[in-house]
Order: structure tokens, then sequence, then C-alpha cells
């Protein structure tokens, strides 16, 4: 099944300048190496035939036949493997130079691109021996005895969804590069020849504006540059070469290497599709300048690759910030949305108290977390925020005392409503038997506290803070007009997989004191609704007992989202991001009840209450997610019926 990847290599071949025959043979090598990698298109350095640092040599008829001859072997040797493969050589046209990147597959030339932007200062004198491209005349060059190959900067190669552009070094530094015209014209794909050299902290910033580019762009970006065999006579290269894909790098290679590299990645192009047709203004913008240029487009039959996405790493927590991100940063930024949300609408509102229900659990410690910092903010003291805690008839003594304990830690003031008598109440008027657990019996409860929190906050002119989180959201595991309703959400734009990573986050700022040891007893408690009864100890009634592990359902939610990936897809990811863990039966079976509660439980979330945008993800009916309450979810069933076939 095909899921939108595509094979991709950024090749940094060993290199004797000037000697042709020998870089071929070194392309060639790597070439074979990602034949057997099933590589599907593979980019070499600026000038690799040559050599990127000739001088004046490259105004010597020897070479430059050197370098057609060099290409024309590239020709004969890859014309089998079906790979495109993109080399570097200097192509002479209309009496001038160009410094070209040639695209070639089974022993056709695609295109020849030249370098648009010239460097021509410092250590680098590129005009002295080429022209930019917008001097050429003519637009077809021929080569290696093929006739009218197409000759220009704005040629896109096409290939089904796949639409490679390309473009050559200096090129990315310029303040519009030509990379940002080719992906207004369909590219989702740029390769960047390119000899770059090092100086101090001169990698991190192209790294930086490859990321950046990728991102802008909404592409996958793949860049090779010259390695250590170029002439270190005024220079040092170091064989810098990166594949990213919208704003993420996925693969780097090592530089100074004395060896040939191949950087290998998969690009997911249906996720730079289903990015850009979310990005209303991707193709709004003016075309002046470079785009008033015809583009043409050249149609290839890309390679197959049977071994989709398998150099690709899938995060099983999507959500939760990546091991290389700055912890502190990240999760001081979240609480900051959360409480500056929160400060905003009590500023707004006239009120300088908070009512908050605090159950012991993972979402009512975050939220209350928030308050306070809201408090702080405000600065209107912790004795402001009302912490109230609801013991029913599911509650633990574990969870009670966290509950308890956490508040008074905080300095926030604790009240205790029994919800117990109240419910036999309700239960009564209603003629319920108390001793049918059913929905009735658990959702009474979720109203009863909500009513409270609601009447409480009458009495102090106080706002009912929510608790409930994104993935809640996302199932429906929610009381309507019960847990379901605030007066604003904090934690609405949070899954549970982020809940407990800022939770856990927050021990550690607490460090040494009573707080952190409560919050560490709190992410160690089985999450439970704790609405069936219990003997006051032993949880009766875990969550992801009932509707699956919250890891599994984040993942679902991120990238049915996110990228509205099938559920094919979705389950091609799970088993990679999730091997050993979960098999592919749980996923399904999950994945159906996802998809199943996603589509039925969204009236829940037409009528939420206003609460923060955290992270890319959010469900409110007002902006990110915007579906009918009874669409129908029969197209998403009939697929997972067929992959269950499979």
């Amino acid at each position: 099944m095909d899921f939108g990847y595509i094979r991709v290599a950024a090749a940094v071949p060993e290199v004797q300048v000037a000697d042709c025959a020998y870089n071929v043979q070194k392309m060639l090598e790597l070439a074979k190496d990602g034949e057997q990698k099933e590589v599907q298109v593979m980019v070499f350095p600026e000038l690799s035939i040559t050599a990127y640092t000739c001088g004046d040599l490259f105004y010597n008829t020897v070479l430059l036949d050197a370098a057609e001859d060099g290409l024309s072997q590239l020709l004969r040797q890859t014309a089998q493997s079906g790979m495109t493969v993109i080399a570097g050589l200097p192509v002479r046209l209309d009496n001038q130079l160009f410094n070209c990147g040639v695209v070639i597959q089974g022993g056709r030339i695609l295109a020849a691109v030249p370098k648009s932007y010239l460097p021509n200062y410092g250590e680098f004198y590129e005009k002295r021996w080429f022209s930019p491209a917008h001097m050429a005349v003519s637009r077809v060059v021929e080569l290696c005895g093929q006739r009218d190959i197409p000759f220009g900067p704005n040629i896109l190669l096409r290939s089904g969804q796949v639409c490679i552009g390309v473009e050559i070094c200096q090129d990315l530094w310029v303040p519009v590069p030509p990379s940002s015209f080719h992906c207004m014209q369909g590219a989702n794909l740029i390769f960047n020849l390119s000899a770059s050299n090092e100086i101090i902290g001169k990698h991190e910033y192209r790294r930086e504006l490859i990321r950046q580019q990728s991102a802008r762009c909404v592409t996958g970006y793949i860049y090779t540059s010259s390695g250590v065999g170029e002439s270190t006579t005024d220079l040092v290269f170091s064989g810098h070469a990166v594949v990213a894909e919208n704003g993420s790098v996925l693969a780097e290679s090592q530089r100074f290497s004395q060896q040939g590299q191949l950087l290998v990645g998969d690009i997911d192009i249906s996720l730079l599709t289903a990015d850009r047709k979310r990005t209303s203004g991707f193709m709004e913008l003016p075309l002046q300048g470079w785009g008033k240029q015809e583009y043409r487009a050249v149609v290839f039959d890309l390679k197959p690759c049977s071994t989709q996405a398998q150099m690709r790493a899938f995060n099983p927590h999507p959500f939760v910030p990546s091991a290389g991100a700055d912890r502190d940063q990240r999760c001081e930024e979240i609480f900051t949305i959360q409480s500056t949300g929160l400060a905003k609408r009590m500023r707004h509102t006239g009120l300088t108290k908070a009512v908050i229900g605090v159950s012991g659990g993972l979402d009512s410690t975050l939220a209350l977390l928030v308050t306070v910092r809201a408090a702080d903010d405000l600065g209107v003291g912790r004795d402001s925020v009302t912490g109230v805690t609801m013991p029913g008839f599911g509650t633990t003594g574990r969870t009670y005392n966290n509950a308890v304990n956490l508040m008074k830690a905080l300095g926030v003031t604790v009240m205790e409503v029994d919800i117990k008598a109240a419910c036999l109440q309700h239960f009564q008027d209603i003629g319920h038997d108390p001793e049918i657990h059913d929905v009735t019996y658990e959702n009474a409860q979720a109203r009863e506290r909500t009513q409270i929190l609601m009447d409480m906050a009458n009495q102090q002119n106080a706002l009912v803070v929510g608790t409930g989180d994104l993935s809640e959201l996302a199932l429906g595991w929610t009381t309507y007009n019960g847990d379901h309703m605030s007066m604003y959400g904090v934690n609405g734009g949070v899954p549970k997989t982020l809940v407990r990573y800022l939770v856990e986050w927050a021990a550690g700022q607490y460090e040494g004191g009573d707080v952190a040891k409560i919050l560490r007893d709190i992410l160690d408690t089985p999450v439970s609704p704790e609405l069936l009864p219990t003997d006051g100890q032993k949880v009766v009634q875990e969550t992801e007992n009932i509707v699956g592990p919250y890891e599994l359902h984040d993942f679902f939610l991120y990238y049915l989202v996110r990228f509205g990936f099938s559920p094919g897809k979705i389950i091609y990811m799970a088993e990679r991001a999730f091997a050993g863990q979960y098999d592919r039966e749980t996923i399904l079976r999950w994945l159906e009840l996802f998809h199943n509660r996603f589509f039925t439980q969204q009236f829940k979330r037409s009528c939420l209450p206003d609460g923060p945008k955290v992270g890319s993800i959010n469900l409110s009916p007002r902006g990110d997610w915007r579906m009918p309450s009874d669409a129908s979810c029969a197209l998403w069933s009939a697929e997972l019926e067929a992959l269950k076939q499979m």
C-alpha cells in the first residue's frame, strides 16, 4: 500500500580536484549503495563531477570535456537502477559556462538547472567563471549526445504527487530563494547541490537556514555539500548534508568525514500536501520577479520503493517535546499560555477569585497548578483560589489525600463537599436504583460536582476553572453538562500524554518540598473517573482499561486531525512507533474505538467553554475543528473493516 513516502538521499562522495574519472567512480559507489537501500532520488554536491575548487581550470576544455564524459558514464552506469540522480557539473551553452545541477534517470537526461545567484565576494569568485541563470539565451541544451534537454532555473520534475525543484548553494542564501517560487508552483521536494565551506558557527546557521526554508515552503529539503577532498588552499569543506521536512531535521551527516557518506531519509509527501491544504495563504502571494517566468514541467516515472518509511522514525508521543528540546523552556511556555489565558478571562470579567474541583487526578492537578500561576500573575493571592474536593462512591483514600494535601501545600483555600448523600437523594427523586451502577449512576455524580462548583462560584463571585483535557474531548470521555462544562477550560488544548509530562516537569520545579512528593504520587496513580463503588483503597475503574491507552489515542488524534491521514496509514505508522509494545490487532481495536467515539461524540465539542489553544491541534468548534455533530463514520469504518481482513 502506498502511504505517500519517497526515499531520498544526500550523497557526499570522496573527491579529487579536477579528476573527473575518480570523482565519478566515487559517485557511482554511493549510487550503488543507494540502489541497495531503494533510494528513489539522490543528489550530489555542487560541481561534484569536477570538484568545486578547480578555479581557472574551469576555463580549460580538457576539464569541461572530461566532465561531460563523466556525466555520460553516470548515465550508463545508473541506467538500469531506475534511480533519479542529480549531479553537479559545468555546462557550456550560448558561449557561456553555467554551474548546473543535471537530473538523470534511466539513461536519460531529464533537465539541466543552472545556478541563479553567483557569490562574488570574500573567498568566492564564481562570476569569474560562470554566468547566472538569467543570462542564458537558450531554453534547451545538448549534453552527452542527447538533444533538446530542458535548460533553465524554472524547471519542475513531476511524477504523480511528487514534484521536484532544484537550486544550487547560494540560491538558498538570498532573501527570496528560487525554491520559494518552486514550491508556490507545486514543488514539494527541493534538492540543493552545494559547496559551502566551514568557518566557526557556519554549520549551525546553515542547518537553521535549511530547516526554516523547509518550514516556510512546507516542503522536503534535501541538501548536500562538498566534502573534505576539496582544495584546502584557502578554505575547508566538511561534507555537511541535511534532510529536512516541514521544519524538522530528519537526518544530518557527520561533518569532516574522511570517507564518502550517504544520508538517507523518507519524506512524507502526503503530510506536506495535508499541511499545504490547511495553509490557505500558501498560494496567495503574488508571483513577482522570478514568478513571472514561465515554469516548465518535465514528467518522469519515479522508481518504486518496497520498504517505505523504514528509514524514518515515528515519535510515539507526538504531543510531547522531543528529548532534544529545551524541556524547561517548552513546559514554561505551555504553562504561561494556559495561565495567561485564564488571567485575561478573570481580568475581563472583573473576577479575582477562581473555583476548581480537585480530584487528586492528573487533569485537575495540572489545572490547579495553572490556576495558582494565574493568581500569582494577577497578584490576588493564592487563597483567592478555592479548591474543592468532592468525594463520591468511588473516591479512594489515595486520591482524596493527594487532593487535600496538594491544595494545602500550594496555599489555596480548601473546601470539601461529600456528594454521596446528594446523589442518593437525586436517585430517589428520579426513581433510580442506586444498586444499578450504570451511566445514570456515574453521570449523576459528575453533574452534581459541576453544580456544586457553579453554585460556589456564584457565592464567591468567582470563575469555575475546567479541568478536562484534549484527549477526553476527542473521545467524548466527559459527562455532558457535567465535567464537560466550566467557565474557562485551561486544559482543553492539552492531550493526556502532555498533561502527564507537564505534571512531571512541575514536580521538578517544586523539588525538595511536599508538593513534589504529592505530584509524583499522583503521577503513579492509575487514571480513573472513580465513579463506581470502592472499598476506599483500590481503584476499580481504570479508564485505559475501558477506552484504551491514552498514548495510542493521542497518536491517532494527532495524525487524524493534524494531517487527515487514513486509518491504514495511521496503523502503518503506529505499528512502527509502538513496535514491541502493541501488536497490530491491539492497535486496530483501539483505532476503531477511537474513530467511533470521535465521530459520535462531536456534539459535546460543539458547545465547549472557551479555553486556550496550546499546540498545533485544538478541537474548539470556534477555531480549529468544525465538524457536523451528525457526520457519518462509514468511510473510515469501511477501511478499518478491510484492514482487519489483511
